[in-house]
């Protein structure tokens, strides 16, 4: 039977709970070093970033800006491009729809979009299947990772954060005819696995995927500004790329380094009703919504997921070799699993589960310690890959390896 959740965040942010752990003097000046250094040193131009220990919020702050060039403060309220943040959520979308025997984890991508096949590059066409979509062992591939040129590139398939207007069908059409980058099964790559597993949602429900969220998650728990359409557009986040001497305003059109590729930017698209409601990148929302959602999941699924459930999206689902941020970790149903702290050199506990966005964003749930931490910022890359998220982790521990 599912359970209620009962630790919704109140007005003032905090969860109710009793016996509640006291906030750390010593963490809190950590955490306010980190930020301040890093909006001092222009690495971000703003940030919200939450602490949760036992389902309290032992440390909130909102600093820098929500907007430079207007001078406008960052809030605690803000919303913010939440990117692959949108991933997670979706993913628990779609596990209710597995609980209620809808779909089956391993029905092909085909039953339900017979026009998607993807082949190999020697023309084979092997079967997807929708486990395979949800852990990113398709053989699908984003453009952002791929090298100029290719493809991805040439079809002009969008990541989901681009292309304001652009439909699913079309997008899922230019997707399906670029090669697989493995036989699906036999490896790992992050992917665009999530729009199309969003796509299956509204074929096997007959609903938007958007009206779906919003009644299988966010509605239940009360994730108000959290969606697919901006609630208060005066309480959005600007977002700023990485640049010198300092981040540099997005605009439409903007392509922004990552590695050895890049993605393309159009913050416009939020605001586009026309654009596809993207499972992998298109959501929006806050911090105190997000907070909520991966409060629900660290305690055992509330009223939205079957603790058993829960526990099957907290495990590796990879295998070590995927090494989805590296070595020790894998991957389980919506984001990476720590499986070996040793190995991948951080603080956190095994069974850590984490992930992050585009926009700049970074999260992880340490269930072993009951630890939840969220920092979305509105500079990319900076606060997905950057240095900042290694410095709030460590900010929270007390140091790495500590």
């Amino acid at each position: 039977m599912r359970r209620t959740f009962v630790g919704l965040l109140s007005l003032t942010l905090a969860f109710a709970a009793t016996a509640a752990p006291a906030a750390d003097p010593a963490m809190t000046a950590r955490l306010d070093q980190a930020i301040n250094q890093a909006i001092a040193s222009k690495r971000i131009v703003g940030t919200v970033v939450l602490v949760a220990n036992e389902g309290e919020i032992i440390y909130h702050r909102a600093a820098g800006f929500a907007d430079r060039e207007a001078a406008r403060s960052m809030r605690e309220d803000a919303i913010f491009r939440l990117a692959s943040i949108s991933k997670p959520i979706v993913s628990a979308a779609f596990m209710r729809l597995v609980e209620d025997q809808t779909v089956d984890l391993d029905d092909p991508v085909t039953k339900w979009l017979p026009d998607f096949r993807p082949r190999m590059a020697n023309g084979d066409e092997p079967s997807i299947t929708l486990r395979q979509l949800l852990t990113h062992m398709s053989g699908l591939s984003y453009r952002f990772l791929e090298p100029a040129g290719s493809p991805y590139h040439r079809l002009n398939v969008s990541d989901g954060m681009d292309q304001p207007g652009l439909g699913l069908d079309e997008n899922l059409h230019r997707l399906g005819q670029a090669p697989l980058a493995f036989h699906p099964g036999d490896g790992w790559r992050y992917s665009l696995g999530i729009d199309v597993l969003g796509a299956v949602i509204e074929k096997a429900t007959g609903e938007r995927l958007p009206d779906l969220v919003r009644a299988r998650v966010t509605g239940p728990l009360e994730m108000r500004d959290t969606g697919f359409v901006v609630t208060d557009p005066s309480r959005l986040a600007t977002p700023y790329a990485d640049g010198a001497p300092e981040p540099i305003r997005m605009t439409d059109g903007i392509f922004v380094a990552l590695w050895n590729a890049g993605a393309n930017f159009a913050p416009s698209r939020a605001l586009n009703l026309a654009s596809y409601a993207s499972g992998g990148a298109g959501m929006v929302g806050t911090a105190g919504d997000v907070l909520r959602f991966l409060e629900t999941i660290r305690t055992g699924g509330g009223s939205i997921l079957l603790p058993a459930t829960v526990a099957a999206m907290m495990r590796d689902q990879v295998g070590p070799k995927a090494q989805t941020q590296g070595p020790g970790w894998g991957f389980g149903y919506g984001w990476a699993v720590l499986n070996d702290p040793a190995s991948a050199g951080t603080p956190q506990s095994a069974g850590t589960i984490q992930w992050g966005g585009a926009y700049g964003h970074s999260w992880f749930v340490d269930p072993a310690r009951k630890l939840t931490v969220i920092a979305l910022t509105n500079t990319a890359f900076e606060g997905m890959s950057g240095a900042f998220p290694i410095e709030i982790r460590d900010a929270v521990y007390g140091g790495k390896g500590e």
